[in-house]
């Protein structure tokens, strides 16, 4: 009979670790950090498109290197990812969370510093730094709030999303009022992070600093674990691909004018946003519901593609229901990776190994699909393949949520295996 290794069965609530803060005032300031942290996550990245222009005119920047620096976090956040398990492991979880964000200061703080070369260190310090905590947020979230990982996941998403939007919105009038200009305009954003980092440290110090747990390698073995990557990857390749050409797909396929196509993207974002807020309800807290929600918000987000396939006037139909699907799947996806953790030690390694794959495709998908539109000359087969990877998505959102849980292969401190756990 085959040993299945690293799956095994589920409880609702996951086991092992803490079973959440040991009052109601930790729990208020854990869920103060968490929410600091979310709004910390994407405002430092977000601000920089709109003030791209500016920026570009008084550096100097050539329009290959402006492309450089928005695509430059993304890849931060596939290579680091996979580095944050090992870290977190010596340090502890906590402690490793603080030294991001005062991390994300300081790489905000390098990008107010005259020069390319410190807007360039700045901008891959402020993604290495988010993305330690994109892979701790759901390690902590299993630990601290284990009966509540669906509507805190639900919680930091809208959150980082809203905030994030806030950031694009008011760059450029921050630019023309602060001191300092764009580089003032990006550099507050420090603050978040920083205030978060101060929150922190005491809880830290309640902790403890060193770890509880070996470190648990990426469990790449796993089927379930790959089921878990395969979800949160399809969701973020057909999240940045809209994200990146949704304006331009619009526009061509339906002849729609520049500004009323770019009000389509707001439109799913919003989308998005309303789509984060709604799963929890839908998803309770069963592993059942849970499943059926996953699926449900993939599938409607399969339904807005074949929509902006097969219907282009139908734009506007699509890219809300779209939106709706992607808002509820993002968050969904995240909390596979706290869910199907067996311990806190497994929910960091996954995520790593989770997130980097993610992102590495989520970095891959805009490039592919530009490449696609321009050797057949059209969106259609980019559409296709777009619809593709989401049916993708929706088996891998069925095989994440199995009622199983992932456990690691461990390894102690110099990295020596220890077997299955």
């Amino acid at each position: 009979m085959r040993d299945d290794g690293p799956v095994m069965r589920a409880p609702l609530t996951p086991p092992g670790g803490t079973t959440g803060p040991a009052s109601r005032g930790s729990a208020a300031v854990l869920l103060a950090g968490f929410l600091l942290v979310a709004c910390a996550m994407r405002a430092p990245l977000t601000g920089v498109g709109p003030v791209l222009p500016v920026l570009s005119a008084d550096t100097g920047l050539s329009a290959t290197a402006a492309g450089a620096l928005t695509s430059l976090p993304l890849l931060a956040f596939a290579v680091s990812s996979l580095v944050v398990p090992r870290v977190a492991a010596r340090c502890g979880t906590r402690p490793t969370l603080v030294l991001a964000l005062f991390l994300l200061v300081l790489g905000a703080l390098l990008r107010w510093v005259p020069g390319v070369v410190p807007l360039f260190a700045g901008t891959a310090v402020v993604g290495v730094a988010i993305a330690v905590a994109n892979v701790l947020m759901p390690a902590l979230a299993r630990d601290d709030f284990p009966r509540r990982i669906p509507l805190l996941t639900s919680t930091y998403v809208v959150l980082m999303q809203v905030v994030a939007s806030v950031s694009s919105g008011v760059a450029v009038p921050l630019a023309r009022e602060l001191p300092g200009g764009w580089r003032s305009a990006l550099a507050v954003w420090a603050v978040p992070a920083l205030v978060g980092g101060l929150l922190w440290l005491p809880l830290v110090r309640r902790r403890g600093t060193a770890p509880t747990a070996p470190r648990a390698r990426a469990p790449w073995g796993s089927p379930l674990a790959w089921a878990v990557t395969a979800f949160l990857a399809a969701q973020s390749v057909v999240f940045y691909v809209l994200l990146s050409w949704l304006a331009t797909i619009v526009h061509d396929r339906s002849g729609a004018d520049a500004t009323a196509a770019g009000v389509l993207l707001s439109v799913m974002q919003v989308a998005g946003v309303a789509g984060s807020l709604l799963v929890p309800l839908a998803a309770g807290r069963t592993v059942t519901r849970t499943r059926r929600a996953a699926l449900g918000s993939t599938a409607l987000t399969l339904l807005g593609l074949v929509l902006l396939l097969a219907a282009p006037g139908a734009a506007t139909v699509a890219v809300v229901v779209a939106g709706l699907g992607m808002g509820g799947s993002v968050v969904l996806a995240l909390a596979s990776v706290s869910a199907r953790a067996a311990d806190g030690p497994t929910a960091v390694a996954l995520s790593g190994m989770a997130q980097a794959v993610g992102y590495l495709a989520a970095a891959a998908g805009p490039v592919l699909a530009g490449a696609l539109h321009a050797a057949s000359g059209g969106w259609t087969l980019p559409l296709a393949v777009l619809v593709v990877v989401c049916a993708g998505q929706l088996v891998a959102a069925r095989l994440a949520g199995r009622d199983a849980l992932v456990r690691s292969p461990a390894a102690g401190p110099a990295g020596d295996a220890r077997g299955r756990a």
